[in-house]
C-alpha cells in the first residue's frame, strides 16, 4: 500500500471495508517514501517497527497491491489407522519420514 504521503506500507491484509472505505493490514512495516518525493530533504526513512494492526482511510491510499503470501507447507500425513480392537489398550505409531534430516 502506498499512501498519498508517498509512504509504502507492507503487511498482511486483514480486511477491506467498502462501506467505511477502509483497508486494514496486520503485521505492518513502513518502508518510508523510498525516493518517491524527489527531494532528499522531504524523504521519510523506513522504520524497523512492526505494527500489529493499521487501518487506512481509503481516500488517502494512492496505490494498493495484493500479493499471495508464501505457500503453506503440506500438513503431515495422518497417523495410520489402528484397528478398532478392544484388546489394544495403548498404541503409538512409528512414523517414517521421507524428508532428509
Amino acid at each position: 500500500l502506498i499512501s498519498n504521503s508517498d509512504i509504502r506500507y507492507v503487511g498482511r491484509l486483514h480486511s477491506l471495508n467498502a462501506e467505511e472505505s477502509t483497508v486494514a493490514l496486520e503485521q505492518v512495516r513502513s518502508f518510508g517514501t523510498e525516493g518517491r518525493r524527489g527531494k532528499p530533504e522531504e524523504e521519510i526513512p523506513p522504520s524497523d517497527n512492526v505494527f500489529d494492526f493499521v487501518m487506512f482511510r481509503g481516500s488517502d491510499i494512492k496505490d494498493l497491491q495484493v500479493h499471495e503470501g508464501p505457500a503453506k507447507p503440506a500438513p503431515p500425513p495422518p497417523p495410520p489407522n489402528i484397528p478398532n480392537d478392544p484388546a489394544i489398550l495403548v498404541c503409538s505409531a512409528l512414523i517414517i519420514s521421507t524428508m532428509p534430516l
